[in-house]
């Protein structure tokens, strides 16, 4: 069986989402998602490489047309597995830590941030949203800690619409780009402390 998505034009994370849904609803065959620009693209093979199944990319114009096969006796993984679970995951949604003065709020996350780097076990995760996205970019006060924490192995991602919303895609200093499709399940599977 064949499917098509048509996520042209559609906003983060609804090209996962639609890409997700046909693919749990197909048992065999193939689903072909074409999006309109790099992050879908980024983000749906994500997803893809994510379930373990095999997809190619092509260009086309303005396009990228994404044809994912769900081959016979693919099982999916839902089983969490206990070291998943025990994942520990720091989503930080503000360039500052805390509500009042802003000065203050810069010394504290930056002092979070060293805290994190030199305690040790390090999460796993580290997620940035909404104005937390400016600590992973040029001329941030944390990079160059952000920066060895992605060296020791933890994964630093930040939410791709808040990138584009404050202009900063082509700045970013440390990590990946991600969708909130991505962050949901990141922070769903695993010990999620949040830092506002």
């Amino acid at each position: 069986m064949n499917k098509q998505v048509d996520a042209r034009g559609l906003a983060c994370p609804s090209p996962v989402i639609l890409t997700k849904k046909e693919l749990d609803n197909l048992n065999e065959g193939t689903v072909t998602t074409i999006v309109d620009n790099q992050v879908a693209k980024e983000n749906v093979s994500k997803l893809v490489s994510s379930m373990g199944l095999e997809y190619t990319v092509e260009n086309s114009e303005n396009d990228y047309i994404i044809k994912i096969v769900k081959g016979e006796g693919y099982a999916e993984q839902e089983e969490v597995s206990l070291e998943v679970l025990n994942a520990t995951t720091i989503a930080i949604g503000s360039d500052k830590m805390g509500l009042g003065s802003d000065e203050l709020g810069n010394i504290l996350m930056k002092s979070l941030i060293f805290t994190v780097k030199e305690t040790e076990p390090h999460p796993d995760h580290i997620l940035f949203y909404n104005s937390g996205v400016y600590l992973t970019c040029e001329g941030s006060q944390v990079l160059d800690d952000l920066k060895d924490l992605a060296d020791s192995g933890v994964e630093i991602l930040s939410c791709g619409t808040c990138l584009d919303y404050y202009n900063l895609k082509e700045k970013l200093g440390v990590g990946s780009i991600s969708n909130m499709y991505s962050i949901y399940e990141t922070m769903r599977k695993s010990n999620t402390i949040n830092i506002n």
